[in-house]
């Protein structure tokens, strides 16, 4: 079983910064790719951000130019960095891991409040 631990969430005001934290034990190298979900109250879980094995990377339109994702093979980490954040943006934000053919792994989550 994969176990993906996630870190940064909080309250922040609008217009204010987080980053988000995702660890996973061995190497990130193993996942064809790694990427942030969100889900806010009521509505389905969306995609924030992904970024592959060979550092591609795609954001969802609603935070692009806002939000940048990353990865540290080094240390087993990627990160989702957070600024001009918005009320719209609050929401449960998840870890995701993919590893060929089947791996679809999710850690358990971090809440992001962005409230004046």
């Amino acid at each position: 079983q994969v176990q993906l631990v996630e870190s940064g969430g909080g309250l922040v005001q609008p217009g204010g910064s987080l980053r988000l934290s995702c660890a996973a034990p061995g190497s990130i190298s193993s996942f064809n790719a790694m990427g942030w979900y969100r889900q806010a109250p009521g509505k389905q879980r969306e995609l924030v951000a992904t970024i592959t094995i060979s550092s591609s990377t795609n954001y969802a339109d609603s935070v692009k130019g806002r939000f940048t994702i990353s990865r540290d093979n080094a240390k087993n980490t990627v990160y989702l960095q957070m600024n001009s954040l918005k009320p719209d943006d609050t929401a449960v934000y998840y870890c995701n891991a993919k590893r060929a053919p089947f791996g679809n792994y999710w850690g358990q989550g971090t809440q992001v409040t962005v409230s004046s």
